[in-house]
């Protein structure tokens, strides 16, 4: 099972991005995905999960921001960006659990995407 992410790319301070993760087939439907994301020089961190009954949780510096979603088939997850910010710059990654809720370690996840670049210009 590969997990692709796409919807990346340079955006203006403020403005707003959908990324988007597909699954190679329709097997996480009853599992938690998230989102993930790595600034150079740092440590990839959290930024936002959904379970398989659509509750969501995110990290402090996105709440109000950033909304994950997934569609009902459960291939395709979903994370819309506003109010970009500089500090939003990153390789973001899709990541997929085999338990139906999971929390917000890296460990929790056994999936990942390949990651696609977000960069907020100022």
């Amino acid at each position: 099972v590969q997990l692709q992410a796409c919807g990346g790319g340079l955006v203006q301070a403020g403005g707003s991005l959908r990324l988007s993760c597909a699954a190679s087939k329709p097997v996480f439907s009853n599992n938690a995905m998230a989102w993930f994301r790595q600034a150079p020089g740092k440590e990839r961190e959290f930024v936002a999960s959904i379970s398989w009954k659509s509750d969501t949780y995110y990290t402090d510096s996105v709440k109000g921001r950033f909304s994950i979603s997934r569609d009902i088939r459960g291939n395709m997850l979903y994370l819309q960006m506003d109010s970009l910010a500089l500090e939003d710059t990153a390789v973001y990654y899709c990541a997929a659990a085999r338990k139906s809720y999971s929390g917000s370690r890296l460990s929790d996840y056994q999936y990942w995407g390949q990651g696609t670049q977000v960069t907020v210009s100022s």
